[in-house]
């Protein structure tokens, strides 16, 4: 069973869905957490009361501000002095038609890419910076950033959502360029691509007259938020660090590459 006792893990987007999922996987593989949310602590609230104070912290981030990312890590690292992996799981997709107003049409694509890119770029600077410090003061010191991207990134997505497919299409070149620049330094990066995961953000595949949303699914379903959670969790334990700029699809098996 994968161990984590004293390690300490960033993990955004944590109120609810996969965030939520990974960190109560973590927290009981024995990790400490540090969750941020957007509006409502949510899950991360239950999360404290299960598993106390001195585990697990939840901080309130806007990742569409400026900086925010850049402030989330350093709250974090005021927890326990130290992370050793990132998990970056926050984002955002907002419907935007190709067909509405200019106004509207700039300001979500440039809300998206602020969440879903820059807060990422943002946080994994941060966190390469911690993570060689670490390594100056010791040469097997390691540091793993995981990113939750989407099957959207490879295949696309629908009209209204294009904005968040070429947003994660660039998270997955930034991952692959931290995995090829940064390996030999002991920094590791993974990508997570889902389809459908039960979450809030899905919640339209389940409503009257989109059962084609679900049906394309061979496996016949939306992914349990667990599903991902346990990939992040076996990304983050070290045990297969020579996967580092791999992709790893859980979509059952409605985009296959």
């Amino acid at each position: 069973m994968i161990s984590f006792d004293g390690q300490t893990f960033l993990v955004t987007g944590a109120s609810r869905g996969i965030g939520a999922a990974a960190a109560s996987i973590l927290l009981k593989a024995g990790a400490n957490v540090v969750g941020s949310y957007a509006t409502s602590p949510g899950a991360l609230a239950v999360l404290a009361e299960e598993f106390g104070s001195d585990r697990i912290v939840a901080v309130q981030a806007d990742l569409g501000e400026n900086d925010a990312g850049f402030r989330l890590w350093n709250e974090a690292m005021d927890f326990k002095g130290n992370i050793d992996g990132l998990v970056n799981n926050a984002g955002i997709m907002p419907s935007t038609a190709h067909d509405t107003d200019n106004q509207t049409w700039t300001a979500d694509w440039a809300n998206v890419m602020a969440v879903n890119v820059q807060a990422v770029a943002d946080l994994c600077k941060a966190a390469i910076m911690h993570f060689e410090t670490m390594r100056r003061q010791n040469d097997t010191a390691t540091g793993r950033i995981i990113t939750v991207a989407s099957r959207a990134a490879f295949r696309g997505d629908s009209s209204d959502a294009i904005h968040y497919a070429a947003s994660k299409g660039a998270v997955v070149a930034m991952m692959r360029s931290i995995a090829r620049a940064f390996a030999k330094d002991g920094i590791y990066a993974y990508l997570i691509a889902p389809g459908w995961v039960k979450t809030d953000m899905a919640a339209v595949a389940y409503e009257p007259g989109n059962e084609h949303m679900l049906k394309e699914i061979p496996i016949g379903d939306a992914a349990p938020p667990e599903e991902i959670g346990n990939m992040i969790a076996f990304l983050l334990s070290g045990l297969i660090d020579h996967a580092t700029g791999a992709t790893f699809d859980i979509n059952g098996a409605s985009y296959v590459r």
